[in-house]
């Protein structure tokens, strides 16, 4: 490997260790690996402008729009009406209320801020009064943030089959079982230890709803419970694709905010159009100056030479697998989702390929691997925005943050890794091996 490389790969990270944006860190690497190698940076330009022609970046728009608008809209508040008519009457019911809403608006929006975002501000003060310590409520829902990922629609499931080339379908059904087996063990968990976080309530007593009152909160959510079903029956019924799905789904979004919670008015309209943009803006950015850096670095050879390196120390796939979990978790450590993608799908291709590894399997243990880095110390982003909202110190909020991953989070993920069943089966039988391959 030449010395370009090894000059290459320093500035990568003496750009994040100082906290450079990671776009700038992406150029800055890849343009001074070009010039010490004595390469042409011709290729840069179309590199970049390749990256961004894929039909597939129309939706992941689409979604994060519809994402931005359902926080907007009021959804929000009529999941937890709904989750409250399910489960608040069980033991630690009350924080399995919110452990139910997360998960249906994270898979509602397809991503993670958004949950926090909209959880924390309605749940943290009132289930106070209950008894349960903030700390613990802000936790769990920052645990639970990443949920999204794994229930589609799922915007890092998009990243990945955009750059692996994977069928979006098939790998947005590989990760239901891992979200199902998490929001499971999540629930059992607080069923166990919820007691432990309670104080002195303002109001233990929890109001048990009637009938009327539970079939009502069913009849105010049904029309964002519909959501899923538009991506299911769309995607998977072969009506449209996932781009056409998109576009659906922010139509759809608009007209409940608009003409049935009545939510969402000309202000609103345009702000989530503002964040949109801004968020399309940095992930594109990141995404095409990723692929340059990662184009860079293939071209000199770094994947494969990778892959013969790792081969030559682990003859096993399953080392391979648990190498690559590792690398992962601690890069989720310290960088976000999409550049983690980015970076590592690329490199991790060529030695894939060596072990005969099934490409749908690994898209649910990449996007495993990114969604629990969203809730893992100590630059998590959700457990920042948490802990604004909630004022609750960072600090608190990790002993409980940890429980829930190293009892629930990091076993299901072990166990998807080494058990592609639970990975492969659905797509498989829903899309038939042609697409999803031998596993």
């Amino acid at each position: 490997m030449s010395f370009g490389i090894y000059i290459g790969i320093l500035i990568f990270f003496l750009g994040i260790i100082i906290g450079l944006p990671i776009c700038w860190v992406f150029l800055a690497s890849a343009i001074s690996t070009l010039a010490l190698v004595n390469k042409s940076l011709d290729f840069l330009a179309g590199t970049f402008y390749h990256s961004l022609d894929n039909y597939t970046l129309m939706a992941i728009a689409f979604f994060i729009f519809a994402g931005n608008l359902m926080s907007r809209a009021g959804v929000a508040d009529r999941l937890v009406h709904l989750a409250q008519s399910m489960v608040r009457e069980v033991k630690g019911g009350m924080v399995a209320v919110g452990i139910i809403a997360t998960l249906i608006f994270s898979s509602l929006t397809g991503s993670a801020v958004p949950c926090v975002a909209a959880f924390v501000p309605i749940l943290v003060e009132p289930l106070e009064k209950y008894g349960y310590e903030r700390r613990y409520t802000t936790a769990v829902l920052c645990c639970c943030s990443f949920l999204g990922y794994l229930i589609p629609p799922s915007v890092p499931v998009l990243f990945y089959c955009l750059i692996a080339h994977q069928s979006v379908a098939a790998v947005f059904l590989s990760t239901i079982i891992p979200g199902s087996l998490i929001t499971i063990g999540y629930l059992t968990l607080n069923y166990f230890i919820s007691g432990k976080y309670m104080h002195n309530a303002i109001d233990k007593k929890v109001h048990q709803l009637t009938k009327e009152e539970k079939l009502k909160s069913l009849w105010g959510s049904l029309p964002a419970l519909a959501t899923p079903i538009i991506v299911i029956i769309g995607i998977y019924g072969g009506i449209c694709t996932s781009n056409e799905v998109g576009a659906i789904i922010v139509m759809y979004t608009v007209f409940i905010g608009v003409w049935v919670y009545k939510t969402l008015d000309k202000k609103n309209l345009l702000l989530c159009t503002k964040d949109t943009i801004v968020s399309l803006g940095m992930a594109f950015t990141l995404l095409a100056f990723g692929t340059v850096f990662a184009r860079v670095f293939t071209r000199e050879g770094l994947p494969q030479l990778m892959a013969n390196l790792i081969i030559g120390l682990f003859h096993s796939k399953y080392m391979v697998l648990l190498m690559i979990n590792i690398l992962l978790l601690i890069m989720g450590m310290f960088i976000d989702g999409v550049p983690i993608l980015v970076i590592v799908v690329p490199m991790i291709l060529p030695l894939v390929s060596n072990l005969d590894i099934n490409l749908v399997h690994l898209g649910a243990i990449i996007v495993l691997n990114v969604g629990i880095g969203v809730v893992t110390p100590p630059f998590a982003v959700s457990i920042f925005v948490g802990s604004r909202l909630s004022g609750v110190p960072y600090a608190d909020l990790i002993k409980p943050i940890l429980l829930y991953l190293f009892i629930v989070a990091l076993p299901v993920l072990f166990l998807v890794t080494y058990i592609p069943a639970l990975s492969c089966w659905l797509p498989n039988l829903i899309m038939g091996s042609k697409i999803v391959g031998n596993w």
